[in-house]
């Protein structure tokens, strides 16, 4: 017998002793008990990105950003909201040098001219790093919202990070003002965190619309994305729109009509990161009907609600999508102040797999606060879904987008209130909820205010807002369910120039400004020395 075969049975011995030793000790807690135990504790860290708010030389931006209080955070932290082209020292070279295909705002695809990098760099320093600049907000303590503004079409992109006691439940608002032109009117977009895969059902390739897909990289390498488009047909037939790479620390505005060909009013876009990961946004802009961002609907799901109608919402325009093959059914209901009801003419709406489904509801609000809530039937699949709302008549009209939400859960905020012109909704489409709202400190002065609110079962409301006694500046709204029961949110802003009644949605979903954080105890005695 070789040396090397008494080691395989020494080997075998050792780890038949340790197995065994380890099975006669095993600890009493079972598993579950521990994930039980689990803690739930704030994050430490939260980074959001921001799209290039507009083209328009017209165009007044403001963002602002808050932090609600919460309890178990260091005293420490900071928070700052940048340009996302601001890259670090030690990445910019390797990042400038690699010879990448990068996409133009037309969507067509160049390889960098490595001149143009030479001089590019000559310009921002000796070294060929981007310089410092300044943040475009930095936020002073937790419990006050922190405001910045800009101006004009040539406004980057953002990338926010906050620290410590900053992080958790970090909310930054970006909302635009355009007088004239395509999209005139009021904009606005919660900033979101980068991630792998994005579904926007309502966007459009028709020729009064001009919609881009903002891909906005926040990281030290390159991603890599995928748009796909779908129409009432299927897969619309595309170009250019595979492999498309977003270098570290850029910010790629797609045009979606220079993908195809194909002019269609409703279209579902699928933004798929095949490497690295970036934030996304569509920004729908309309030649007569003004414009807004079109935010990411929720993951498929065979169920959906669609939260905070406007009351005086004069036409909704519903587009579904089922990715896959798979058809499905869907009940349609509007949950009204007064209960659960079904649209007439609209009671159910069938989907096919692969392709964009849209239906006119018409003033489906008739005055009233209103969502939409999708219930799978017999036929159930996963489903995406947004609406487009317009306010107002004839060529005073203006639009904006809702997708399908996540509930709150545990928190969420809104920002950027003011004294007039905000509007909260709450729909609890399961059972009677109750609900917290607070609102913040203003932004140059104020004090927070807090009120409780009931929800009844299929409902939805437009609660009347606290306002921060001496409200000075902005403020923030913070939404915190009291019961177990699903609470769905939006809010709406709302300015009206010129007789033109400018508006903008944004749903709230949880802030995920905690982690569960599982209970270890160190345990030797599965070792044998």
């Amino acid at each position: 017998m070789n040396r090397t075969t008494l080691s395989l049975i020494a080997g075998t011995a050792a780890l038949a002793a340790v197995t065994g030793f380890a099975t006669l000790n095993e600890p009493a807690t079972p598993a579950a008990d521990t994930a039980k135990a689990a803690a739930e504790l704030p994050v430490e860290r939260t980074s959001l990105v921001c799209p290039a708010p507009s083209t328009s030389d017209l165009a007044e931006t403001a963002y602002t950003s808050f932090t609600p209080v919460t309890k178990g955070t260091s005293g420490d932290g900071t928070a700052e909201l940048v340009a996302a082209t601001q890259e670090s020292a030690d990445t910019t070279d390797d990042a400038e040098g690699d010879d990448t295909e990068k996409t133009d705002k037309a969507g067509e695809t160049d390889k960098a001219d490595e001149s143009d990098k030479a001089d590019k760099g000559g310009k921002d320093g000796k070294d060929g790093k981007k310089k410092a600049e300044k943040p475009v907000l930095t936020p002073k303590a937790p419990g006050t919202p922190a405001t910045g503004d800009t101006s004009g079409g040539e406004a980057p992109a953002l990338v926010g990070t906050a620290e410590g006691k900053f992080a958790p439940g970090w909310t930054v608002q970006e909302t635009t003002e355009v007088a004239a032109g395509s999209g005139r009117g009021l904009q606005g977009f919660t900033c979101t965190p980068a991630d792998t895969e994005f579904w926007f059902p309502g966007a459009s390739t028709a020729a009064d619309r001009t919609d881009y897909v903002h891909l906005t990289n926040p990281d030290d390498s390159a991603a890599v994305a995928d748009i796909e488009l779908y129409g009432k047909d299927g897969a619309l037939q595309t170009t250019v729109g595979e492999g498309i790479t977003v270098p570290p620390h850029s910010s790629e505005p797609v045009l979606l009509s220079t993908l195809t060909d194909e002019k269609q009013d409703d279209v579902t876009v699928h933004v798929n990161i095949r490497s690295g990961r970036v934030g996304a946004a569509v920004q729908a802009l309309d030649d007569k009907l003004g414009g807004d961002w079109l935010a990411a609907s929720t993951d498929p799901a065979a169920g959906l609600v669609i939260p905070g109608i406007p009351k005086d919402a004069t036409a909704v325009r519903l587009v579904a999508f089922v990715p896959g093959e798979a058809d499905a059914d869907v009940k349609v209901q509007l949950a009204s102040p007064t209960g659960l009801i079904t649209p007439a003419g609209h009671e159910t709406l069938h989907i096919k797999g692969g392709m964009s489904t849209a239906v006119d509801l018409g003033d489906v609000t008739r005055g009233e606060a209103g969502s939409l809530v999708l219930t799978p039937t017999d036929r159930s699949a996963p489903v995406v879904a947004a609406v487009r709302v317009l306010r107002g008549k004839g060529a005073d009209q203006e639009s904006a987008f809702i997708p399908a939400a996540a509930p709150v859960g545990t928190r969420a905020s809104a920002v950027g209130n003011s004294a007039k012109g905000s509007t909260l909704s709450l729909t609890a489409p399961q059972g009677t909820a109750k609900v917290k709202v607070t609102a913040s400190a203003g932004s140059e002065g104020g004090k927070a205010v807090s009120r409780t609110y009931t929800i009844k079962k299929g409902t939805t409301q437009d609660v009347e807002l606290p306002v921060p006694d001496g409200l000075k500046g902005t403020y923030a709204l913070t939404v915190e369910p009291l019961t177990d029961t699903p609470v769905y949110a939006s809010r709406t802003l709302a300015v009206t120039e010129d007789g033109v009644p400018g508006f903008t949605v944004q749903t709230l979903p949880d802030d995920r400004g905690t982690v569960a954080v599982p209970q270890a105890d160190e345990d030797v005695a599965v070792l044998q020395k």
